[in-house]
């Protein structure tokens, strides 16, 4: 699996002749697994009469990784899911879709690259959010959660007096993104809140990691790590094993992608969950998303037109959205939708995390999660989630975290 064959030649009927066959990349999780991505692949192919779809299964998580690696054989798939469209679209391996394909989006311009956009904006993520353990809270003696950044370390050290780890993390083997979640949020309220644009600057050398506004924000993480709020071990930990940590009480607070919602909800623990945004030094609100992940045209697809259709299709469906909601927690990012009314609590308080973010207006990018313009260069999402590691165990210093991002920079900008 995930080499491109050729269309079959046609055959003597008309509607045979008709058909196209479009390869399909696809990633597969607990969540999202092979029945999942049928069904959504089926409910598109019905809308678009003459095609038919292969669906192609990137055979480790680094799904944009694979897809490089497709392409450098020539088998770029005709249509992509969730892979990042920073380098193919430079390079003109990616069809644009119009504004007018665009339109039942409500972030019709996100992750545009030089005005145009290669992927489909269909689903929206708070990232991260601060999901914790109500029972642990009560027992630490936490009555409120925590509004400033100062009372989530009051709330830190008072789950430690308890005897109780105050931060869950995760980020073994293949799962190193899995750390970044704590420093997206600092991030956020120290870099972002003041610069929203700072990765564009940072582009055009007006900014570096260095500067006192990022090194604060890693500072952070480093003093939750030292202060023993954060447990370091948990770094050992695959993604799935900790978000188990977490169900299994081994934390009082977990911060990570809204994603984690349904997850919650479909595998509930002995405990009540509850959800905060990650909280900035003044208390004004701060809520740190990325809006994108949809579907992505190769420039070189055996009919660009209908693999555009067919994309639409399947990240426009009212079935395909609600599936990806009931089993990946998805905020989509399409006019007019609703979720369906039996979602659970943990969802619906997440969801309200986003609303309230909407209304008072504090949305911000989510760091290593950008797209399109004010993104990482590739490759620097993945070097900082590895340095991340480094900064948690004490390994390097905020600075060196910092001044080595620099440095990662510089080379991946070469």
């Amino acid at each position: 699996m995930g080499t491109q064959e050729p269309a079959d030649t046609p055959a003597s009927s008309g509607a045979a002749a008709a058909e196209v066959e479009l390869s399909f990349l696809v990633f597969e999780t607990p969540n999202l697994n092979s029945a999942f991505w049928d069904a959504a692949i089926a409910r598109a192919t019905a809308k678009v009469p003459g095609v038919k779809i292969k669906k192609l299964v990137t055979p480790n998580v680094d799904r944009t990784a694979y897809a490089k690696q497709l392409d450098a054989s020539g088998n770029l798939p005709d249509i992509l899911q969730s892979v990042n469209p920073a380098g193919f679209a430079e390079a003109g391996k990616l069809a644009p879709f119009t504004p007018e394909e665009l339109a039942n989006f409500t972030a019709p311009t996100a992750g545009a690259i030089d005005g145009k956009v290669y992927q489909l904006p269909y689903n929206t993520q708070v990232i991260p959010v601060v999901y914790y353990n109500k029972d642990q809270f009560s027992k630490a003696g936490i009555a409120e959660t925590p509004k400033t950044y100062q009372e989530l370390l009051d709330a830190s050290a008072k789950l430690k007096r308890a005897g109780l780890t105050a931060m869950i993390v995760s980020g073994g083997g293949a799962d190193t993104w899995a750390d970044m979640y704590p420093l997206t949020g600092t991030v956020a309220t120290d870099v972002y809140k003041k610069t929203p644009d700072w990765l564009v600057k940072r582009r055009a050398g007006e900014v570096k990691f260095s500067d006192p506004d990022f090194v604060k924000a890693a500072g952070k993480i480093a003093d939750l790590a030292k202060n023993g709020y954060i447990d370091k071990t948990g770094l050992s930990r695959s993604y799935a094993d900790g978000e188990q940590a977490f169900r299994d009480g081994k934390g009082a607070m977990y911060p990570m992608g809204s994603w984690f919602a349904t997850s919650a909800d479909n595998n509930k623990p002995g405990f009540e969950i509850g959800a905060f945004p990650w909280p900035s030094d003044d208390g004004s609100p701060v809520t740190p998303t990325f809006t994108g992940g949809g579907t992505l045209v190769s420039s070189s697809a055996k009919n660009v037109d209908l693999a555009k259709k067919w994309a639409l299709a399947f990240d426009e469906d009212k079935e395909n959205n609600d599936a990806f909601v009931k089993a990946d927690g998805s905020i989509p990012a399409i006019k007019g939708y609703v979720p369906p009314a039996d979602m659970g609590p943990v969802y619906q308080a997440t969801v309200a995390i986003y609303d309230q973010g909407m209304k008072d207006g504090s949305i911000t990018n989510a760091f290593s999660q950008e797209a399109g313009d004010a993104s990482l260069p590739p490759g620097l999402a993945d070097a900082t989630a590895l340095a991340v590691q480094d900064l948690i165990t004490g390994k390097k210093t905020a600075e060196e975290f910092a001044a080595y991002l620099d440095e990662q920079y510089a080379k991946a900008t070469q």
